[in-house]
């Protein structure tokens, strides 16, 4: 008897042992704040020996400068540190007009089945853009992260790929996104020096809007629910911004500090805890803030351009810039900016593709007239040889080759040499049988609708080929039925080869771009 009562006293000290163990390691290794795993497990950490990689670094706003740095450029996990460009895509519709704060946003059974942490959203339900953004803020909602990626861009991975990019225009070169919310994705990565500069570019570009990332705590639908960044409101001018964890990161911290006319943003990566976290990046403060600049003399951070938006339409001769632009980065030129991690292309191999090129001679044909097909037997086309000589100044650049502004007429068109002495040209052109002026390649593919893509432009006719060939292989369905060609250009003293297809409406146009892009290759659709 007195033996069970040891027994027992034992098992009960080892049970209380346990839990309070699990208690601790629980307290210690979880922040209630971000990602879970899509399985809806917490992702926690349970031993004293989980290190995830550390980064950090502090940047003085006001001039630039860093007042520290330790592995700012390696790669990390952003974890919920996405959300902070989900809301910049966000803040970037509201400036422009197209939502408001009380813009009701659809949620689709994909985003009410996010893991934990989140709002509760139901499919078939609406939050409020305003809400949306406190949810993320705030409790670091992944369902509400969804819905705005749903809504601004018609599915998650859509989004993803325009967070990418616009990560490339801030300067963030290293950055790749996923999904909307910072959910596990082995190739959403980041560096702490990114992290920095998307921590100033959001406060700098909507100032407005930033205020948000201040918001303690808001009620949603009856319940109050607070912030889990733990520096606001105990570290003296901490006016945001946000928290992050999945166990590939570790913890992490961006945080804006404004303080006697100061300015730094400082990040934290790879915290074994959020309360070691949340110390280091105090300490960080402590020792950096009172040395940095209280003169503002750095400039904005500036927002690059996107090559992957289409031309203004305000002009032609803007829309001709953009294709200038295209052209020479293309060629070699102009260098582009690193592309956000291509999607896997097409396991097709690159097969041939028949192409045409078209050349005209300036001073030979004084101008173009369209004529449309005819059932007649196929005759060579003189006025079709290489050209030698660059184009004259009114000349304009036409899909097929560089005519001429001015209007042909019957006397105008020279007579066709004899057989023995007839140039050599590299297509047939059917043409009417008709006594009127000489027909030559028409500044409009016939019978096509009037949109191409480009899919590059290099100085040799060779490259353009494969260039095509490449396209073709990658996006075999979308171009079945568009004419590959290439077309000569002249840039200053080079001879460009625009690498094109034809035949595509508007739709059709867009949907190859958008499809070759997300395989790694430059395309851009052009209105003739």
């Amino acid at each position: 008897m007195l033996r069970m009562r040891i027994e027992a006293r034992h098992g009960l000290r080892w049970g209380l042992l346990s839990l309070a163990t699990a208690i601790a390691l629980t307290a210690v290794s979880t922040d209630p704040a971000d990602a879970r795993t899509r399985r809806g497990k917490r992702t926690t950490t349970t031993t004293s020996s989980y290190s995830p990689g550390y980064a950090a670094i502090v940047v003085d706003a006001n001039n630039g400068s860093i007042l520290h740095s330790s592995n700012a450029d390696a790669i990390r996990h952003p974890a919920s540190l996405t959300k902070i460009m989900t809301l910049y895509m966000l803040f970037e519709r509201l400036e422009s007009g197209k939502l408001s704060l009380d813009s009701p946003l659809r949620v689709s059974e994909h985003a009410a089945d996010q893991s934990p942490t989140k709002l509760g959203l139901r499919d078939g339900g609406t939050i409020t853009v305003e809400d949306a953004i406190k949810g993320m803020v705030t409790r670091s909602a992944n369902d509400a992260a969804v819905v705005v990626a749903e809504n601004l861009a018609g599915s998650e991975e859509e989004f993803a790929r325009q967070m990418t990019r616009k990560a490339r225009a801030i300067g963030m070169s290293h950055t790749v996104y996923r999904n909307a919310s910072g959910l596990p994705d082995s190739a959403q990565v980041t560096t702490a020096r990114d992290q920095a500069t998307l921590g100033r570019a959001i406060q700098e570009r909507f100032p407005r809007y930033y205020k948000y990332f201040s918001t303690r705590s808001f009620t949603f639908r009856g319940q109050s629910i607070a912030n889990h960044n733990r520096l606001l409101g105990r570290v003296e001018g901490v006016d945001g911004i946000k928290t992050g964890y999945i166990r590939a990161s570790g913890f992490n911290l961006v945080t804006s500090v404004r303080r006697n006319g100061r300015h730094v943003v400082a990040v934290v990566l790879g915290g074994a805890s959020a309360g070691a976290r949340d110390a280091r990046m105090r300490q960080l403060l402590a020792q950096h803030v009172d040395g940095a600049s209280t003169r503002r003399t750095a400039p904005m951070i500036a927002e690059a351009p996107s090559r992957d938006a289409p031309a203004p339409r305000a002009t032609a001769a803007r829309a001709e810039s953009h294709t200038d632009r295209f052209e020479m980065a293309s060629a070699g030129h102009v260098p582009l900016r690193a592309a956000p991690a291509p999607a896997a292309g097409s396991d097709e191999p690159i097969r041939p593709v028949t192409v045409r090129t078209v050349s005209v001679k300036p001073g030979t044909v004084k101008g173009a007239r369209a004529a449309a097909p005819a059932p007649q037997p196929e005759v060579q086309a003189p006025a079709t040889v290489r050209a030698e000589a660059p184009p004259p100044a009114t000349a304009r650049a036409g899909l097929l080759g560089v005519l001429p502004t001015r209007t042909a007429s019957v006397s105008d068109a020279p007579p066709a040499p004899p057989p023995a002495q007839a140039a050599p040209v590299r297509e047939t052109v059917p043409v009417r049988e008709a006594s009127a002026a000489p027909v030559v390649p028409s500044s409009r593919p016939q019978t096509r609708s009037g949109w191409v893509i480009q899919v590059g432009a290099y100085p040799a006719e060779s490259e353009a080929h494969q260039r095509i060939a490449l396209a073709k292989s990658k996006a075999s369905r979308l171009l079945a039925s568009a004419s590959p060609f290439t077309e000569p250009v002249q840039r200053g003293d080079t001879t460009l080869y625009r690498a094109r297809f034809a035949g595509l409406d508007k739709d059709q146009a867009e949907a190859a771009c958008k499809f070759l892009k997300r395989n790694d290759v430059d395309c851009l659709a052009i209105r003739n």
